[in-house]
C-alpha cells in the first residue's frame, strides 16, 4: 500500500456557524473521526484529534493560532491520538484515567488498529503493530452540565454514556448545535465495545431526543439535521424495545 505525504494527511473544511472539520481523508470512513474546531474570541475548542499518526498542530495552523482546549467526546484511539500536543486537555471524569494511560486495548486500537482501516498508509516510519497513543493526563475533568466557554460561545457538557462510560456530546442552546461524538451519527452505532452498556445507551438517546438540535455534527459520518437525528434516535429505539 502507498504512503501519504504528511502535507496531505489532514483535511479542512468549513462546517458553518463557525464550526471546521478536520478529519483524515487516507482512512477509510467507518474508522475515520471527525474533529470539530470552534473559533472561540478568547478561546478555541477542538473536540477530538483523530489518530495521532501525524502531527495535527505541525499540519493544521489553525488550531495553534490560538489558546485552544482539546476535548475528548471519549477516550477511543481514533479521538485522542493528538490531544497530547496540547496543554489544555478536557475529557469526562469516568474516563480520565484512559487518557492518561491509553493502552492499546483500552482505547480499541485492539483489535481495530490494523492496515486494513487505511486507503493510504501514514508516512513512514508508521506501522500499524507499532501504533500507540501517547499519554495525554487531562487538565479538566467533566461533568455533566459543565459549560465550557469560549468568551462568546457557550457549549454544556452532556454526559452520554453508552458507546463508552464517559462519552459526551457538547450542546449549544443558542445556536441549536450539536456535536455528539458517538454516542449518535448517521452510520453504524457501535452498541458492543468493552466497556459499552445499552441500558445507558438508551438513556442518553432518549435524552437527545428532548434537545431542540437544529445540526449535528457527530463523531464520523457527514452532519445531519435535526430532524434526521429526531430518525435516527427514535428508529434505534424501536429497534432496541
Amino acid at each position: 500500500m502507498n504512503r501519504a505525504k504528511a502535507e496531505d494527511w489532514w483535511r479542512v473544511t468549513q462546517a458553518g456557524d463557525g464550526i471546521t472539520l478536520i478529519n483524515e481523508p487516507h482512512i477509510k470512513p467507518f474508522y475515520r473521526c471527525n474533529c470539530w474546531h470552534i473559533r472561540g474570541s478568547e478561546r478555541d475548542l477542538l473536540i477530538d484529534s483523530g489518530m495521532g499518526v501525524v502531527p495535527l498542530r505541525a499540519w493544521v495552523p489553525l488550531v495553534s493560532e490560538k489558546a485552544t482546549l482539546a476535548v475528548a467526546s471519549h477516550t477511543h484511539f481514533d479521538h485522542i491520538g493528538c490531544h497530547h500536543e496540547f496543554a489544555e486537555r478536557a475529557v469526562h471524569r469516568a474516563e480520565a484515567a484512559l487518557l492518561a494511560a491509553p493502552t492499546r486495548a483500552a482505547v480499541l486500537a485492539d483489535p481495530y488498529v490494523t492496515d486494513d482501516i487505511f486507503d493510504t498508509l501514514p508516512p513512514a516510519p508508521y506501522t500499524s503493530a507499532g501504533y500507540e497513543v501517547t499519554p495525554a493526563p487531562a487538565t479538566q475533568l467533566l461533568e455533566d452540565g459543565d459549560i465550557l466557554s469560549t468568551g462568546d460561545r457557550r457549549f454544556e457538557v452532556v454526559h452520554t454514556p453508552g458507546h463508552s462510560p464517559g462519552g459526551i456530546a457538547l450542546w449549544e442552546a443558542a445556536t441549536g448545535v450539536l456535536i455528539s461524538g458517538d454516542i449518535v451519527y448517521d452510520g453504524p452505532l457501535i452498541e458492543d465495545t468493552y466497556h459499552a452498556d445499552v441500558a445507558d445507551y438508551r438513556r442518553s438517546m432518549e435524552r437527545l431526543l428532548t434537545l431542540p438540535v437544529r445540526v449535528v455534527h457527530g463523531g464520523h459520518f457527514p452532519s445531519f439535521s435535526g430532524e434526521a437525528l429526531r430518525r435516527i434516535i427514535t428508529d434505534w429505539l424501536r429497534a432496541h424495545d
